[in-house]
């Protein structure tokens, strides 16, 4: 039978700091221009939701997952968090778009204050799960944190390492399965373990029971079989969404966010 390798239910109790379950690896008044130190600014950034899809697949796909996942976030959190789906290949226009929203002030630049109270999250499945490292990691020369990443049956693009989580990252976890020519990461391991708690490296089997995923291209289904069944598996992206709504405010308390997207 399927099994997600992980004891209990398939769904996991998740809190801000620990995820149940077995892993391998267990182990952040109006501003005018020049006044910065007399008072503080008032706006702040939403909390920011990046998601990357996999493959060549589009942005608003919503045949994918990483896509239903942020139409599902963006109905919950109608305000107060920016959800937004980029094709892997976008990683430079989802950094920009980042930085946008973090300069709260709208000054063009990026203060120390703007920078602590960013509030970051980034998943992906596939080559998306190989562009949410690389983005952190350019976040990480920009002093920049993230609360958490996600990676699903991760693939490392060439000149990529999607198995080293930079310093900057609080939390990370990693999803994969390890059938097929086209398989994830199966470890991630962080560059600085007192600055980043590794949830987990989470492995799914497909062997005895396989999932129909129907609604997927059929060449998906033949070539890469294993790796399309984890990116339609409903127990592995609920998890993935429960990590998410953890590090979110309560929709009831959500403070309002201009420009709030799941696409561009």
């Amino acid at each position: 039978m399927r099994r997600l390798i992980v004891p209990g239910c398939a769904f996991l109790l998740l809190s801000s700091n620990l995820l149940v379950g077995h892993a391998r690896n267990a182990p952040a008044a109006s501003f005018v221009p020049g006044e910065r130190s007399k008072q503080a600014i008032s706006a702040k950034a939403p909390v920011i939701v990046v998601g990357f899809v996999g493959g060549f697949v589009r942005h608003d796909n919503v045949v994918h997952n990483p896509v239903q996942l942020a139409a599902r976030l963006l109905h919950a959190y109608p305000s107060g968090v920016y959800v937004e789906v980029f094709e892997n290949r976008r990683r430079e226009e989802a950094h920009q778009k980042i930085l946008k929203l973090l300069d709260a002030d709208h000054d063009g630049k990026l203060s120390d204050e703007e920078k602590r109270d960013a509030r970051i999250i980034i998943y992906g499945m596939s080559w998306g799960g190989s562009e949410t490292v690389t983005l952190a990691r350019e976040l990480e020369t920009e002093k920049i944190p993230i609360l958490l990443t996600i990676q699903v049956d991760s693939v490392a693009k060439m000149g990529q390492n999607d198995a080293m989580i930079p310093a900057n990252v609080a939390e990370a976890v990693n999803f994969y399965q390890a059938g097929g020519l086209l398989h994830g990461q199966p470890e991630i391991r962080a560059a600085n373990a007192t600055r980043t708690k590794i949830l987990g490296n989470f492995r799914s089997e497909y062997k005895s029971q396989t999932l129909p995923c129907e609604q997927y291209p059929w060449y998906d289904r033949f070539f890469s079989k294993e790796h399309t069944e984890i990116e339609c598996d409903p127990a592995v992206w609920k998890q993935v969404e429960l990590l998410i709504r953890s590090k979110l405010p309560p929709s009831g308390m959500a403070r309002h966010a201009s420009g709030t997207s799941w696409h561009s």
